[in-house]
């Protein structure tokens, strides 16, 4: 099964309406993010990155500059990340808070980008993996976060947004790593990404160490339900997609949705390694690589991940 991007971790694609996918990705370094276009998928191999953005050199915004997400929203563009700090007395390299950019180009690649700062939470803990989206006329922020008070690394939140760096109003718990596929190495659940279909919403997430553990799960919602109360949201309790060794994918996970050129098909974008041996901390090798495959759905109406990689393989072969 062959990537479509090697060594970018954590990818999101947004297909814009002047015709461009653009794409955003963690990069090996964690030291900077980088935007690249093109007017189809296949030109984004060989599409030139434009740096729109690199940490600081100490404190805040210093450190391990992981999972952008790029959103069009009410005519600007907005980078959503997460970054750790260093200072001369703390290493908070795994303290992550998240963070916003902005620019109010037509093109992202060009213009100024401006730091609309921390997108403040209930707690000031670790923070990352954040995600936005649209949906009967509110917008909503989902994050995973460290709840000082539970037993894990992070959760899975919910709130409603008053602008596209501002939390308002509560914010709600809609999912814990409980089940035995969600704690290996660590209690995690991470990642979210958002899609709909018919009658109901869905929110993919990740789990696990990121290593060939690197799993996912998913959240299914009615569309007419109110999205921050936590019982609206059903839970998968097996996981969606898990590491294939028959067709090398190992660790698949943090994901995100695109349109096709059509706006017919969803694409469903994630990565993975294609060996399952790890030297050292899996965070810092560099070989999580970027898929696409056309998102199938299952005859209730859910999205099959299984399914989708399925195709994918088939069609390498």
């Amino acid at each position: 099964m062959k990537p479509l991007i090697v060594q970018r971790a954590d990818p999101y694609i947004h297909r814009h309406s002047d015709g461009y996918y653009y794409f955003v990705a963690s990069v090996p370094e964690y030291d900077r993010i980088e935007i690249r276009r093109a007017q189809d998928l296949e030109g984004l191999v060989t599409a030139t990155p434009v740096v729109v953005w690199r940490k600081r050199e100490t404190g805040i915004l210093s450190a391990n500059i992981w999972a952008p997400e790029l959103h069009y929203i009410d005519g600007k563009w907005y980078v959503y990340f997460a970054a750790a700090h260093t200072t001369e007395t703390k290493d908070g390299l795994f303290d992550h808070r998240m963070y916003v950019l902005e620019n109010d180009s037509a093109n992202p690649l060009e213009g100024s980008w401006t730091e609309r700062g921390q997108v403040i939470t209930d707690w000031e803990s670790f923070a990352l993996d954040a995600t936005t989206f649209e949906h009967n006329g509110s917008r909503y922020y989902v994050w995973a976060q460290k709840d000082p008070s539970i037993e894990g690394n992070s959760n899975l939140y919910i709130s409603k947004m008053s602008n596209p760096w501002t939390l308002t109003g509560p914010q709600t718990m809609i999912s814990t790593p409980e089940y035995d596929w969600e704690i290996i190495g660590y209690k995690v659940n991470e990642g979210a990404a958002f899609v709909r279909k018919g009658d109901r919403v869905f929110l993919t997430y990740s789990a696990s160490a990121t290593d060939f553990n690197y799993c996912m799960g998913l959240l299914e919602a009615d569309s007419d339900a109110d999205l921050l109360d936590a019982a609206s949201w059903r839970k998968s309790q097996e996981p969606v997609l898990t590491t294939d060794e028959s067709i090398s994918m190992y660790g698949p996970g943090h994901n995100s949705f695109s349109a096709s050129a059509d706006d017919e098909k969803t694409l469903f974008v994630f990565h993975a390694r294609t060996y399952k041996d790890i030297v050292g901390d899996p965070l810092y090798d560099p070989n999580r690589h970027t898929f696409v495959v056309e998102l199938l759905w299952t005859d209730d109406g859910r999205p099959d991940f299984r399914g989708s990689i399925a195709a994918l393989a088939r069609s390498a072969q």
